[in-house]
């Protein structure tokens, strides 16, 4: 039996918050390191780039300092592995670059994987089991609580990487990610309040969107969701390198955005 590759870290019963922390890790099993082609040195640097490196750290900060502490749903493997915000079929745009949800290129848009390569195995092995975990998480926040606030915990390099279909774009300290369904503008709002600190945010760009369990995603409104992007030089050495004072700053400002949120849907 395949070990669960994510942890769910309870919160207080009565948030309605999952903290989402999908791209932290660098732990690749050694039967899916078998399958990428880099050298060990490659494939250092390569998780380098694409880790979002001490972000589970950044969402355990803010856990330990809101008011009401909320639900954590931690990948503990690295996205080269699965990428659990992909979609696992034609309409992931990524596809165009090698990046689906099984990756078969890098961030500099080299082989990652053997030509031919057959990703159902590990969509079967780590996606959807992940997909299942995050969907039921969100149904028992949606049982206690009557809704669920999907806080999605990202960071980025601060010069565009080859990979990037939307690198020329404005490259902001923090980036917030929107749904026109699933983002309700009081929560960008109060997340434009809370990350207001950090020398300046901007909506979508270089990334947008959000991720919200297929089973929910764009059908139920009582599941919101947004995407934090922060840009790396404002809390850590990249690429790869140690977390500085800005990821703790970083998690008081997440925490506030907690705080931010009512325990229950307006009435």
């Amino acid at each position: 039996m395949t070990p669960r590759s994510y942890d769910v870290l309870a919160g207080d019963p009565d948030s309605p918050v999952i903290l989402h922390v999908p791209h932290s890790s660098r732990v690749i099993p050694p039967e899916v390191r078998d399958g990428i082609l880099l050298g060990d040195g490659e494939l250092a640097r390569e998780l380098d780039h694409i880790t979002d490196a001490h972000t589970a750290e950044i969402a355990a900060v803010a856990a330990a300092a809101a008011g009401a502490t909320p639900w954590q749903f931690v990948n503990r493997l690295s996205r080269l592995v699965v990428d659990p915000e992909r979609f696992p079929d034609e309409r992931e745009e990524m596809l165009a670059v090698g990046m689906g949800a099984v990756y078969t290129r890098t961030t500099h848009r080299a082989a990652l994987r053997p030509a031919g390569f057959d990703p159902a195995p590990l969509i079967d092995r780590y996606f959807t089991p992940y997909a299942e975990g995050m969907a039921a998480a969100v149904a028992a926040r949606l049982e206690a609580t009557g809704r669920a606030v999907i806080l999605d915990v990202h960071s980025y390099p601060t010069g565009p990487l080859p990979y990037e279909l939307h690198g020329e774009g404005p490259r902001p300290p923090v980036c917030l990610g929107t749904d026109p369904f699933h983002t309700p503008p009081p929560l960008l709002d109060a997340a434009r309040e809370a990350f207001g600190g950090f020398g300046g945010l901007a909506t979508d760009t270089p990334f947008a969107g959000t991720y919200v369990p297929l089973s929910y995603y764009g059908r139920d409104p009582r599941v919101s969701a947004l995407m934090i992007e922060v840009r790396r030089d404002v809390y850590m050495s990249e690429p790869g390198g140690a977390a500085g004072p800005g990821a703790r700053a970083l998690g008081a400002a997440l925490a506030a955005l907690v705080d931010a949120v009512p325990p229950h849907p307006a009435a």
